[in-house]
């Protein structure tokens, strides 16, 4: 698979798994001049580049601790920067194949309205460009790594042109962490230290056996699905690897440091027994209160809870019927994104403008770095990126994975009552559906294999199984 060409990523002969590659050689003089002309080219973009971004950075916090008259040259600064956000400026800057439109953007189940300069001067700033990139800057971004310790019994120290399917699910997961730890309204502060919640989690994707959910752990978990060190994962077998390590990790938790534990329930949707080859999967209403119930150890009646809905939308290319049901899926307050893209390269899709998927890329290649946890001043910069790239919705590949996020029983409640609705404008043809129990004979599940307790169940005859037959090739997409 080839990566995407992201400005400033290394060639892969950089990649230490690439080490026998060498490149072609060339004189010392010519190469101390090439390497002096892009110093000095870097130097002068820098100091050109760096102030605007400062003051964007830190436009909000100044405008709600200043009074009135102190603030009137931040205020200038800030109708400068919405003016170099409105024309498009800045997205062209930050890397977007092309500015954003004036339509409304859903970003994760939120609505940012971009209005024209004129109306956006007097506009709240919530609803604005400045509180979308905000918004965007602050989702945790998780690329290919390099120069970390090898992956088990492989001898790869990067997953540079593989990995990007799990370093979109990682993506996925690490919203889904932050929003029930810190809230949906959270975002990245300019000042260290660090909220100790926010530095936690991005331990837990590091790049080592210790870290719970990093790379290593993931493919270790995925065996069974086919997920190896240097070869590419499809949307389904990478749902059903993080099944299997979110109950590793709770029933084996001295295998990581500590701070492996996942807070919530974990829901691989599945179709029925016709719908594995392509039928709808069925969100089941008793399948989700079992695994609440088993979460808590039957303490409490619910828990948080992640819905992974992983599908296929066609053969070759996406069907154009499903395009404005995914879309939805953008609105509903539980949104977490997509595991999508073009084909055989995986993105993380987390929000939608008109007829494009605005995305987080995986495909800069950057080095490894060691998040620890109680670390509160640490370098986070290689895990937050400001560039919006976009994709047209019908390039995307048909074999994706959707993700939700509820954190309590009236939120679950909503999440049915919006995919009901939902199921009512696909005429015929739904993402998925919701009922409120299964037939035994359809679906078996085994709720012991996915939660790793027997259970006191209240649904004994539901299996809360994977339905992992042989009969599930096209999953492996």
């Amino acid at each position: 698979m080839t990566s995407l060409p992201d400005k400033g990523a290394p060639s892969n002969s950089s990649d230490p798994s690439y080490e026998g590659n060498a490149a072609p050689s060339s004189s010392s003089s010519e190469q101390k001049e090439v390497c002096s002309l892009k110093q000095s080219k870097t130097s002068i973009l820098s100091g050109v580049f760096t102030s605007p971004f400062a003051i964007f950075e830190s436009q909000q916090d100044s405008s709600t601790s200043k009074s009135p008259k102190s603030s009137s040259g931040s205020y200038g600064w800030s109708r400068v920067l919405r003016r170099i956000v409105c024309t498009g400026s800045m997205w062209r800057f930050l890397g977007s194949s092309k500015p954003l439109t004036s339509s409304d953007v859903w970003f994760l189940g939120k609505c940012y309205k971009l209005l024209s300069e004129e109306s956006s001067s007097d506009s709240d700033s919530d609803s604005g460009h400045a509180a979308f990139l905000e918004d965007f800057s602050s989702r945790i971004w998780i690329t290919y790594r390099k120069g970390f310790n090898a992956i088990y019994d492989s001898k790869y120290t990067s997953d540079v042109n593989w990995g990007c399917m799990v370093r979109s699910s990682q993506m996925l997961v690490a919203q889904a962490l932050i929003f029930h730890h810190l809230g949906r309204s959270w975002r990245k502060p300019s000042q260290k230290p660090y909220n100790p919640e926010y530095i936690r989690i991005l331990h837990m994707f590091g790049d080592s056996e210790a870290c719970a959910f990093s790379v290593h752990n993931l493919l270790q978990a995925g065996k069974s699905y086919g997920l190896a060190a240097g070869s590419w994962v499809g949307p389904y077998a990478m749902c059903r690897a993080w099944q299997t390590l979110v109950r590793t990790n709770k029933e084996q938790p001295e295998v990581v440091d500590g701070n492996g534990s996942f807070p919530m329930a974990l829901y691989v949707v599945s179709g029925d027994e016709d719908g594995e080859r392509g039928g709808a999967p069925v969100v089941c209403i008793d399948v989700v209160a079992q695994l609440c119930c088993d979460f808590n150890k039957g303490q409490s009646a619910w828990s948080p809870i992640v819905l992974l809905v992983p599908l296929v939308l066609g053969l070759d290319k996406i069907n154009p019927r499903y395009i404005p049901l995914l879309k939805e899926t953008f609105t509903f307050p539980q949104s977490l994104g997509i595991l999508g893209g073009k084909p055989g390269t995986s993105t993380y899709i987390a929000g939608v403008q008109d007829d494009r998927a605005l995305y987080l890329d995986p495909h800069e290649v950057q080095m490894a770095v060691d998040i620890v946890a109680d670390n509160l001043d640490v370098d986070v910069s290689s895990y937050h990126c400001s560039t919006v790239r976009d994709l047209a919705l019908d390039l995307i590949d048909p074999s994706l994975a959707i993700g939700f996020y509820c954190s309590d029983k009236d939120d679950f409640d909503n999440f049915c009552s919006r995919a009901s609705e939902l199921v009512e404008k696909a005429n015929g043809a739904p993402l998925f559906t919701v009922v409120q129990s299964v037939q035994p004979s359809k679906q078996r599940y085994n709720q012991e294999d996915v939660s790793g307790s027997s259970g006191d169940g209240t649904v004994d005859n539901i299996n809360v199984e994977d339905l992992e037959t042989g009969e599930e090739e096209w999953q492996i997409l």
